[in-house]
């Protein structure tokens, strides 16, 4: 990304949040880069230099500014940037893969060659891997310094430095300080939770995201209430399965959302902030999807499409949604965590158990889960899936290979072209996914196949998802106005 000087110089002065994330402002006369809504009184247009990432500016040697902060700027959206391999390769590294592995590894995963990964992510962020990877790093220990009372060590290795010695001299090289002047107050309690901030483009239909969720719970794993959505969770982490919770609340003053973690998950911050960033669509941008769906949009504006905290967690409830009704489906999704998920300790009231991962699936037999009220053949269909997520050929996550992945779970049987869109709108965190048969959908256009209804919604592209997800909340708004009038 170039941004446009002009553009940025009036967006700054504005400090509109519709720019923020979108790039920063490096100052010549302090040294110091900002986000677009910095509260600090504006610099003049000769000291100003624009970046497209927080990279770009420090590798032109800036340093972050402490008021606002550009560890909470929101990030980009799916298709916010030319090239998807580059932007795919920049969600692995912000979760910290190349902590733990190499580029070349980095490279197998988005399905490219190394030198070919090398020259499309510097051509597309003016930054090489490493040094996009040592920004990521920085910021994410600056934000455990700041928000936490972990300890430096702690904080440094969890932001993935190999050792505190290296973590304070590239500290101290980048942002000219000494990481202890960041440090929380000294001598206090440890405390048992940690919460961070997550920011996001307004506006953002909060109550709308709840409520589709909300309808979709699975009991035991999420709760909802008017106020926050909360879940449980695992994941591996530096070769160790970790379980949790986390809890979302909006902070729509500061145009963020707070995620509140046990202390026990600190070392597993950084991908589960990024996984709640996809869950909750924070990196979209509301006026670019609102303007294309036009009328549609008017009535519920800022509306996301909730994503994934692991993809294979929907390709199980797409499955297992077909055909059956909302209910149903919770019901038997609930049987499956209960009876196959991990258990966790210290959490809220009413979140007991994890969502089995790929791998507890894929040892199951197809009667274990028929015991959870699913037909034999859905029954097969998750364990092939989860069989294929084990091994890696199917990578449900953001920017992952469209039509390769859609193909090889279409290569399933039991997963037909509905379910396929329905993974893809949000596993894959594909904008202009399109379950174009679905009956919803058909009714509320007034169109009586699928093909006419392709054609109808081709006005939406390519936010078609979005396009899904307020006309799906129309309906279940017409539902709820007819059973209290009738």
């Amino acid at each position: 990304m170039n941004p446009d000087p002009d553009i940025c110089y009036a967006a700054l002065l504005a400090r509109d949040r519709r720019f923020d994330g979108w790039f920063f402002v490096g100052v010549s006369s302090t040294g110091i880069y900002c986000r677009s809504v910095c509260a600090v009184r504006s610099p003049k247009r000769r000291n100003c230099h624009f970046f497209g990432n927080a990279a770009a500016a420090e590798k032109a040697g800036f340093r972050p500014c402490l008021r606002c902060r550009p560890e909470l700027a929101p990030g980009h959206g799916v298709l916010d940037v030319s090239s998807r391999l580059a932007q795919a390769a920049a969600l692995r590294i912000e979760e910290g893969f190349l902590n733990h592995a190499t580029i070349a590894q980095l490279a197998a995963r988005i399905g490219v060659s190394e030198r070919h990964l090398r020259r499309i992510f510097l051509t597309e962020f003016g930054v090489s891997l490493i040094d996009f990877a040592q920004t990521q790093r920085l910021l994410l220990a600056k934000r455990l310094l700041t928000e936490t009372q972990l300890s430096i060590t702690v904080a440094a290795l969890t932001a993935g430095f190999g050792s505190v010695r290296r973590f304070n001299a590239v500290f101290l090289q980048r942002y000219g300080l000494n990481p202890r002047r960041l440090r929380m107050r000294t001598g206090a309690r440890p405390a048992e939770t940690m919460t961070f901030a997550l920011g996001y483009r307004p506006p953002l239909a909060w109550s709308a995201l709840l409520d589709f969720l909300a309808q979709r719970r699975i009991d035991g794993v999420e709760t909802i209430d008017h106020t926050s959505y909360a879940r449980t969770l695992e994941l591996t982490q530096n070769g160790r399965d970790v379980a949790g919770w986390l809890r979302v609340t909006h902070a729509p003053a500061r145009y963020a959302v707070d995620v509140t973690l046990p202390a026990s998950l600190a070392p597993a911050v950084g991908p589960i902030l990024a996984r709640v960033r996809r869950l909750l669509d924070l990196s979209a941008n509301p006026d670019l999807v609102d303007a294309q769906l036009g009328i549609l949009a008017a009535g519920q504006p800022g509306m996301r499409v909730p994503g994934a905290f692991d993809g294979f967690e929907i390709i199980v409830r797409a499955i297992v949604g077909q055909q059956i009704s909302v209910v149903n489906a919770r019901g038997i999704l609930a049987r499956m965590a209960q009876r196959f998920g991990t258990q966790v300790g210290a959490a809220p009231e009413a979140l007991r158990t994890t969502f089995p991962r790929a791998a507890v699936f894929a040892g199951l037999t197809p009667a274990a889960l028929q015991a959870c009220g699913i037909t034999r053949m859905r029954a097969q269909a998750i364990i092939a899936a989860a069989r294929e997520v084990s091994a890696g050929r199917i990578t449900p996550e953001p920017l992952a290979p469209l039509d390769e992945t859609l193909a090889a779970l279409r290569r399933i049987p039991g997963i037909g072209e509905w379910t396929a869109q329905y993974i893809a709108m949000r596993a894959l965190a594909w904008p202009n996914a399109f379950p174009e048969g679905d009956a919803v959908l058909k009714r509320q256009l007034g169109c009586t196949s699928a093909a006419a209804l392709r054609q109808h919604a081709s006005q939406w592209e390519p936010w078609r998802a979005y396009a899904t997800l307020h006309l799906w909340r129309q309906h279940e708004e017409a539902r709820a106005s007819c059973k209290a009038t009738c």
